[in-house]
């Protein structure tokens, strides 16, 4: 499994954890690593100051809400006890992940799993333009829209080559 360097705490607990939620999902455990590498470094105590996303996956407020808890109390979880509401939020995206982007757009933009890559990343309510203004590292070109290739950037940017290739991989 990759990017086990990351975490400090639980580690034999937290990996069979990951693992366990991976076979669920029907994706490589792999891939959920890297989802949560790009989101919070795996620190399960992470959180966004601007937004208030917190954790592992960096659940917005109203997310940890919906999924019948709070950002503090998933702060002050354990890092295995936090991969459970990592998995309920993820489990009604399951059979939509074909690719390690899907995983990562289903926690940062669910709208966009499955659209080709020219998708621009915006819905009834939010403009591309505000989408971009608040994500500019992933506006890669600089136009004030964010495509899903730019995630697919985005999300595979900062790991190794051989990292990139292991998550490059379709899921069987």
């Amino acid at each position: 499994m990759i990017l086990q360097e990351y975490v400090n705490e639980n580690r034999d607990l937290f990996f069979d954890r990951v693992t366990d939620i991976a076979y669920l999902l029907g994706i490589p455990a792999d891939w959920l690593m890297a989802v949560m590498y790009k989101e919070s470094t795996l620190n399960h105590r992470a959180v966004n100051p601007s937004t208030g996303a917190t954790g592992l996956i960096q659940f917005m407020p109203s997310t940890a809400t919906s999924l019948g808890t709070t950002t503090s109390a998933l702060k002050n979880m354990q890092n295995f006890e936090q991969l459970e509401y990592v998995y309920h939020y993820l489990k009604p995206y399951a059979s939509k992940f074909k690719t390690y982007v899907d995983v990562y757009l289903a926690v940062f933009f669910p709208a966009a799993i499955g659209k080709e890559p020219g998708y621009i990343l915006r819905t009834s309510t939010l403009p591309a333009e505000l989408v971009a203004q608040y994500n500019p590292g992933l506006d890669y070109n600089h136009d004030f829209v964010i495509t899903k290739a730019e995630v697919e950037q985005f999300a595979l940017a900062s790991f190794p080559p051989d990292i990139q290739t292991a998550l490059k991989k379709k899921s069987s």
